[in-house]
């Protein structure tokens, strides 16, 4: 596998379903390594894998609260069940710097998943773990945050995005 990177910019991997891990090994566990990583460096709080340019299912999460790192990793992440009651916040992607949008999700949700010792795994969210979670799967599952706009937003924001490189 090539080396990890963040991509800058519109690329059509964004746009392509990321395919299931089958098995979590010392490389996978590599990559997810990587992509703290890259997380990192960028001052990020999550990363989906195809943004880094691999079609695995792999999504990091660490919102750091109170300064501390909690990472979260999801394998084969799959949202089983979400809230009726949404919630708004701004999002952003660290592909698309300077670009951001207020958008609405569902405010609670349940996922499972694989951790990075490759043991099954369910969990429930809320608040603004819930919504960049969801963020996160959605990049695996070919949609980008501005897809949740009125088309005159997401036009808008589509735009501009696909002018950054």
């Amino acid at each position: 596998m090539s080396t990890l990177s963040l991509i800058l910019g519109f690329d059509p991997i964004f746009r392509k379903k990321a395919r299931p891990v089958p098995a979590v090994d010392d490389a996978v566990r590599a990559r997810v390594a990587r992509m703290f990583d890259i997380l990192y460096e960028a001052g990020g709080i999550g990363l989906g894998a195809n943004m880094v340019g691999s079609l695995e299912r792999i999504a990091i999460v660490d919102l750091r609260p109170d300064g501390r790192s909690e990472p979260l990793t999801l394998i084969n992440p799959e949202i089983v069940w979400s809230s009726d009651e949404t919630q708004t916040f701004s999002e952003a992607s660290l592909c698309f710097p300077g670009i951001s949008a207020d958008v609405t999700r569902p405010a609670a949700i349940r996922l499972t998943y694989l951790d990075q010792a490759g043991e099954g795994r369910e969990m429930s969210a809320e608040g603004w773990l819930a919504q960049v979670i969801q963020h996160e799967v959605d990049y695996l599952d070919g949609i980008l945050f501005p897809d949740h706009l009125s088309r005159v937003k997401r036009d808008m924001v589509m735009r501009k995005i696909r002018k950054i490189r």
